[in-house]
């Protein structure tokens, strides 16, 4: 089968696609036939060898990626809940960019993609959805409050406008101008980010919470505006002026199960920028690296 590899730590040029023998389910787990792979920032920060790579204790040689969607073709012995046939979501940290991977639905979250949704889009909710989720579970306490978002146009923060407005928030999401028709149609109060943007929330008090998206400029402005610490929440910066983060492996095991939910009935829309076949991963990272994404990049295992 086809797997992306890397044998040292760098940048998009160490990775290669290589020809290995397919794994199999051992008892407890089950194989998926992966249709698709949604990328995540996480991802090269682990293949580049920073932080993200030791705080996991991972060295190469290893695969890449994380969030997968494709079908169950193999269940190992012990495994109950799970058949042959079952069209799944959820992790493969490392070893996601490859035709079939093992998981060991016990240990890492697995759920069921909805009739209709698509394979892309399931994988997309995985890192993205459960982190926007738990940001918006933890800041939006009741209905009315304000969440300022930071970086919302991007694909974790179009996820968390839409989730907040669920729940009754009035939403501010900061963004470069030209996303701000986008940040309108989700629900959400747009302001540009950038110099003076601690003066132009300034001007849309009351702010009750921060959801930093896009680093520590957002924890920042929301201080001087008045939002307190512990109502602050960064991922791109984690620990920014103190603000806590999220619970990445996310272990509430509904939220898979409510995202996909609602994005099957068209209740949340996961944008996707751009689709790749698999021979072009280095292609897709160079993207995704490069910043400013307007939703999610996905490479299709099946095309």
């Amino acid at each position: 089968m086809r797997r992306v590899m890397h044998d040292r730590f760098g940048g998009p040029e160490v990775l290669e696609l290589r020809e290995v023998d397919e794994p199999h389910a051992a008892p407890g787990e089950v194989r998926i036939r992966v249709e698709a792979t949604a990328l995540n920032p996480v991802d090269w920060k682990i293949f580049s060898g920073g932080p993200a790579a030791a705080s996991r204790g991972l060295v190469p040689p290893l695969g890449v990626g994380n969030d997968i969607a494709g079908t169950i073709d193999e269940v190992g012995d012990g495994v109950s809940g799970w058949d042959v046939g079952d069209r799944v979501f959820g992790s493969a940290r490392t070893r996601a960019l490859q035709d079939h991977t093992v998981v060991d639905p016990a240990a890492e979250r697995l759920a069921r993609i909805p009739e209709g949704l698509d394979a892309g889009v399931a994988a997309s909710l995985v890192v993205a959805g459960r982190t926007a989720w738990d940001a918006v579970e933890q800041l939006v306490e009741r209905a009315g409050e304000t969440l300022f978002i930071h970086g919302a146009s991007g694909g974790v923060g179009q996820l968390a406008v839409q989730l907040a407005v669920r729940r009754g928030a009035r939403v501010i999401g900061s963004s470069s101008e030209r996303n701000h028709e986008l940040l309108r149609a989700l629900g959400a109060e747009p302001v540009v980010y950038g110099a003076g943007l601690p003066e132009r929330l300034e001007t849309m008090l009351p702010i009750d919470a921060c959801f930093d998206c896009a680093g520590a400029d957002g924890i920042a402005a929301a201080l001087q505006a008045g939002v307190p610490i512990h109502r602050c929440i960064a991922i791109a910066a984690k620990g920014a002026h103190g603000a806590r983060g999220v619970a990445t492996d996310l272990a509430q095991t509904g939220a898979l199960d409510d995202l996909a939910r609602l994005a099957a009935s068209g209740d949340l829309e996961v944008a996707i920028e751009q689709r790749f076949p698999l021979e072009r991963f280095r292609e897709a990272y160079e993207r995704l690296m490069a910043g400013h994404a307007r939703g999610k990049l996905i490479l299709d295992l099946t095309r």
